[in-house]
């Protein structure tokens, strides 16, 4: 068994170490929120990593994604709605991505002040080739749990992401 095993997590850890300094406070809610927490920074990490070679962060990443699933042009406002950036974030990854020719502005119809954003051909190639290894690294996050645990803790993580979402 690895060092880390035997001393638990960094969740873990955290609780012991505020069980020393802080014994009155009940810090049970990070099992949960700290976990999902540090799985998210790692992932998005592990992202980062794999995408420097396309010359993308995971914000623009997620912004092709997010063009590519649509299956029409969006509103920037849509964009930053979907991938949870600010405007002035949702522009400069725009901007980046349009300069790089992954995505292209067009106006829209209804109102001439408003653009859309959609992929060009070069950036759906980009996405085709990039979210499956994208999925592929999930997999591998996941692998430690068989199909019905997976879809238990899926099932949890939505009332949880629920819960959040109307909170917010």
């Amino acid at each position: 068994m690895s060092v880390h095993a035997e001393s638990g997590d960094f969740v873990d850890r955290a609780r012991k170490g505020w069980a020393q300094v802080r014994p009155d406070l009940d810090v049970a809610s990070i099992e949960v929120m700290g976990r999902i927490a540090r799985i998210g920074a790692l992932a998005n990490h592990r992202a980062e990593r794999h995408l420097v070679h396309e010359g993308l962060t995971r914000a623009e990443f997620d912004v092709l994604c997010t063009l590519a699933r649509s299956g029409a042009p969006l509103r920037a406002s849509e964009v930053t709605v979907a991938t949870m950036l600010s405007g002035a974030s949702t522009t400069k990854n725009a901007d980046r991505l349009a300069r790089r020719g992954l995505i292209e502005r067009l106006p829209w119809e209804h109102d001439g002040r408003v653009v859309l954003l959609r992929l060009t051909v070069q950036g759906q190639e980009l996405v085709d080739r990039e979210f499956p290894r994208f999925l592929e690294r999930d997999r591998q996050m996941l692998s430690g749990l068989s199909a019905s645990e997976q879809a238990k803790l899926a099932t949890l993580l939505r009332k949880v992401a629920l819960a959040a979402e109307s909170s917010s």
